[in-house]
């Protein structure tokens, strides 16, 4: 179900604080384990995707319907505070952040091409017959 673009900025950004503090709140958790570890860097991609995304949908709601996000500042910006957030719970949990971010946003690239591309009528080929002029 789609919402409008006011919505969807305040979905994402309610999304991004509670996932931030549920980072912050279990960071003794996320340090117990090497497994816990990588989903904390899991949890800081899926805050990565989120504040791109409440970014992206403040910057629409303001700017209109023809902006488009820029590898800088905005992915870059969200990038380093989603590396941030999961450095303060483990060296680890940052690089797996960097990492899985990273094929987030190839993936959420890709799908944006393919959703938002304008799509080119395909050429017109003419047979090699031509008219005879009866003239």
């Amino acid at each position: 179900m789609a919402v409008t673009t006011g919505t969807s900025f305040i979905l994402a950004s309610i999304s991004c604080v509670l996932t931030f503090s549920g980072m912050q709140m279990f960071k003794p958790w996320f340090s117990s384990s090497q497994l816990h570890t990588v989903l904390g860097g899991y949890l800081g991609s899926l805050l990565f995707v989120l504040l791109l995304t409440a970014i992206g949908n403040l910057e629409t709601w303001l700017s209109g319907k023809s902006y488009q996000i820029k590898l800088f500042p905005e992915v870059s910006l969200c990038l380093l505070v989603s590396l941030f957030a999961s450095a303060t719970i483990h060296r680890v949990c940052g690089t797996s952040c960097l990492l899985i971010s990273l094929c987030a946003l190839y993936y959420l690239n890709k799908y944006s091409q393919k959703v938002y591309t304008v799509q080119s009528a395909p050429p017109v080929v003419q047979s090699g017959k031509k008219k005879k002029n009866n003239s």
